[in-house]
């Protein structure tokens, strides 16, 4: 809907009352978002009430994609750009992309879109996440594939050995800090996309473990971590016979493990 500036003020106003600290860009993507006044009023309700924003809208912006998410869903961050920025350049020629512990599938998405000529691949443990994941890869028709199921098991056997790129956003947050993270993140994203267990890497020892016998040779596997935990993730891909490297971005706090099958 189009929104007189006395209206746009006015909400404006409601959202930095409740402490959203972009308020005039929040305001324009509700004021988008909503088909008429009444249910405007029902967006701003929602996201004064500590709803992520992406929620309310519908979508989330990722390597200029409009990424389809909704509530329970895992909303991308911008620092997974990264991931993406340096998949492609490793992936350019890839020919069989696989995005684990997809959510709504951003990275999927992204490589479908930029890899005309791939066969793409996204699998997640989560129902509700991998309804998100089959929409945002529906125009891709039938070379995008979303599987449901824990890891590697979710995915059919014809892909062992066959896999270029494989990119991954597992959970990496220790269970102790959890209560330490933003409250939009702890009630309204699945735990399971947040919560890595003790030292956070349960996941990344178990994907590092079954990489080799997914991957082509020569192919790549990335999975974002943290600065503090890289070394860690490091060494479970070296320990699972993967040539293994980290890469990082300062400027967008972002760090990446890349392994590659020899």
């Amino acid at each position: 809907m189009t929104a007189a500036a006395t209206d746009f003020d006015a909400v404006v106003t409601r959202l930095r009352a409740a402490g959203c600290v972009f308020a005039e860009e929040e305001a324009e993507l509700l004021i988008e978002a909503a088909p008429d006044a009444r249910a405007l009023d029902g967006l701003i309700a929602r996201r004064c009430g500590g709803e992520p924003l992406e929620h309310v809208v519908g979508w989330a912006a990722f390597c200029g994609l409009r990424i389809a998410v909704g509530p329970g869903v895992f909303v991308p961050r911008r620092r997974s750009e990264f991931l993406m920025e340096t998949a492609l350049a490793l992936g350019r020629d890839a020919g069989v992309v696989l995005d684990l512990c997809c959510g709504a599938a951003p990275f999927a998405t992204v490589l479908a879109d930029r890899l005309p000529d791939a066969a793409v691949h996204a699998a997640d443990i989560d129902a509700g996440q991998t309804a998100y994941a089959r929409r945002n890869l529906a125009p891709f028709g039938g070379r995008a594939h979303v599987y449901e199921g824990d890891l590697y098991a979710a995915l059919p056997k014809a892909l062992r050995g066959t896999v270029d790129l494989l990119v991954v956003n597992a959970p990496y947050v220790p269970t102790s800090a959890i209560a330490t993270m933003p409250a939009e993140a702890r009630a309204h994203e699945p735990l399971a996309s947040l919560d890595g267990g003790p030292d956070g890497l349960d996941l990344h020892r178990r994907i590092a473990a079954g990489a080799p016998e997914w991957l082509a040779p020569g192919g790549h596997v990335l999975i974002e971590t943290s600065d503090a935990q890289a070394e860690t993730t490091l060494a479970a891909f070296q320990g699972a016979g993967l040539k293994a490297s980290i890469v990082e971005d300062d400027d967008v706090e972002a760090t990446v493990v890349i392994g590659t099958e020899p």
